[in-house]
């Protein structure tokens, strides 16, 4: 195996052991290249059946799940990628077809490609598998501008496909994908043309969290300042984890009136924020933390444990057994909640289970507050300008992103205690744990730490941004008292970062390290021409942000 899309990777450099940091086997991570491989063949067709006004539906939901499932932490189930492998083979197939019959010409050097043209016994997979990942691009420069494109893909196909759940796409995006995944393998364009497309996966990455955040917004309504309480009630519970915010409302309706309560766990934090959510009186709270405590926080959950996307870690054998995943999520001997026709999921297995087990047990107690979405910092924009022209607020320090279970992200947490009390951090995603229950206190009834919700809501923080740009009357975003120290760790904070590139943001800071994806030659030119930075002291941190 060769990974390394994710912060952890080993060394900073690539898994390329018999098992990833994530815990994600060799054949596995060979066969997500294989489909990944065999997605490029899809695309390349889709975008020739686009060009021509076929449309390509069943294609484009196949290829936002099949590249959400690839991300770190989703899946780790050898046997779900092999058949996701043989049905990219016969949707590829089918879609040759389809351009056949409508006799519509394709070239024969793209037919001959091996993306579009190889099939093997699903036995040879992982021998093929071992040909197609990233080592099979010699040069290094090239081999990090396509994984940068892939990765941010990676994260656009997240986002579509959670608002694609709640019945929201946009076409221009699906074109743009196939597209952008086709040109990762055409051979005629440059550097500086990779360079380009990077930034237009950044313009299509605002335009994509734009979209789920309509999404969610018409679905479950605006973001409300709420307070969410962190500890536990007397019944037994169910905790739910990941991003899916359908699958909580299917959870919450079907488990009404049957005693038990429903916490979140993690990035389903910010459901709390939703109006939508706040009629179930089952609704307990949050539970936990961030997603890589989960061993130790599941486990003493004492209930069933529901995983809705991205961010599991491979289970104990403790709870292994009160686990269940749905959507792209897997793991091979765990349960698996599938989607009937109609998108409707049956949680009455899991509904069964939890009255049979234990109430939770209290982990902490007191209460969270969140909810700080653009809406919400435009109604206070009064408030938050008098208090900037007043001095009262120096500086907004933007620490959205992710978390990791490196001992060196104890560095977000010191920064955060270490800020001075004239600032404000804006955050998003599951980053804010490392500081959203430390008592930082408020600056005239404004919360130092404002939670704007899941890490797509990052897009909030850049409309935030913008806004008081425009009521500034600034010329230049870069000019706002507004400073960046993101946490990354996968591939959706990738496609953040480029989104936040691409709208013009200069100097973030990065950490805890640069992405190992990013060769020295890509590396220099995103920090000559953006000013990337990755983290040091917190001390020399605080003096370089703040000042």
């Amino acid at each position: 195996m060769f990974c390394y899309q994710c912060q952890e990777t080993m060394q900073n450099k690539g898994c390329n052991l018999k098992q990833g940091v994530c815990g994600k086997k060799e054949n596995t991570a060979d066969l997500q290249d294989l489909l990944i491989h065999t997605l490029k063949g899809i695309s390349v067709l889709a975008k020739v059946a686009n060009e021509n006004d076929i449309l390509t539906e069943k294609e484009d939901a196949f290829l936002l799940q099949s590249l959400f499932s690839t991300i770190t932490n989703a899946n780790f189930d050898e046997n779900w990628f092999i058949k996701r492998v043989t049905e990219a083979i016969n949707l590829r197939e089918t879609l040759k077809e389809k351009l056949s019959n409508k006799k519509i010409g394709i070239d024969q050097s793209l037919l001959n490609l091996d993306c579009i043209s190889w099939k093997a016994d699903e036995e040879e997979y992982l021998n093929k598998a071992k040909s197609v990942g990233f080592l099979s691009i010699n040069d290094e420069t090239r081999r990090s501008l396509i994984a940068t494109i892939i990765y941010g893909l990676k994260g656009m196909a997240a986002y579509a496909d959670h608002a694609l759940v709640l019945g929201y796409k946009d076409d221009e995006i699906l074109r743009f994908m196939h597209k952008a995944l086709a040109s990762t393998i055409d051979d005629k364009l440059t550097n500086e043309d990779l360079i380009s497309l990077i930034m237009k996966v950044g313009e299509y990455g605002v335009k994509t969290m734009s979209l789920l955040d309509k999404a969610n917004t018409e679905k479950y309504g605006q973001m409300e300042i709420s307070k969410v309480k962190i500890g536990v009630r007397k019944n037994p519970g169910i905790l739910i984890s990941g991003h899916d915010l359908k699958d909580l409302e299917m959870l919450l309706e079907q488990s009404k009136g049957e005693g038990i309560d429903i916490y979140t766990h993690s990035e389903m934090l910010p459901a709390h924020y939703y109006p939508a959510f706040k009629k179930y009186s089952h609704f307990a709270g949050n539970y936990g933390s961030a997603w890589w405590k989960q061993k130790e926080e599941f486990e003493k959950f004492n209930g069933p444990i529901l995983l809705t996307t991205n961010c599991l870690v491979p289970p104990s054998e403790s709870y292994k057994n009160r686990l269940f995943t749905t959507g792209i999520v897997g793991f091979e001997g765990v349960k698996h909640i599938e989607t009937d026709e109609k998108g409707y999921k049956d949680f009455s297995q899991i509904i069964g289970l939890a009255k049979k087990c234990l109430p939770p047990t209290e982990l902490e107690n007191g209460e969270i507050i969140g909810g700080f979405s653009h809406n919400i910092i435009e109604k206070l924009s009064d408030k938050i300008v008098d208090a900037i022209k007043n001095g009262k607020i120096k500086k907004f320090v933007v620490m959205a992103g992710c978390d990791g279970r490196m001992p060196s992200r104890k560095y977000y947490e010191d920064f955060a205690k270490a800020l001075p009390k004239d600032t404000v951090i804006l955050t998003a995603g599951c980053a804010k744990y490392r500081y959203n229950k430390l008592n930082l206190g408020e600056i005239d009834g404004i919360p130092r730490v404002l939670d704007a919700g899941q890490c797509n809501n990052s897009y909030s923080l850049a409309v935030t941004a913008f806004k008081l740009k425009e009521i500034f009357n600034l010329a230049d975003v870069n000019d706002l008292p507004v400073v960046f120290n993101i946490a990354w760790y996968e591939q959706k904070a990738v496609l953040v970062l480029l989104s936040l590139l691409y709208l013009g943001f200069k100097n973030i800071h990065v950490g805890p390290t640069l992405p190992g994806f990013l060769s020295k030659e890509v590396a220099d030119f995103i920090i000559k021409n953006f000013g990337l930075s990755t983290i040091s002291t917190v001390e020399e941190d605080i003096k370089l942000l703040i000042g």
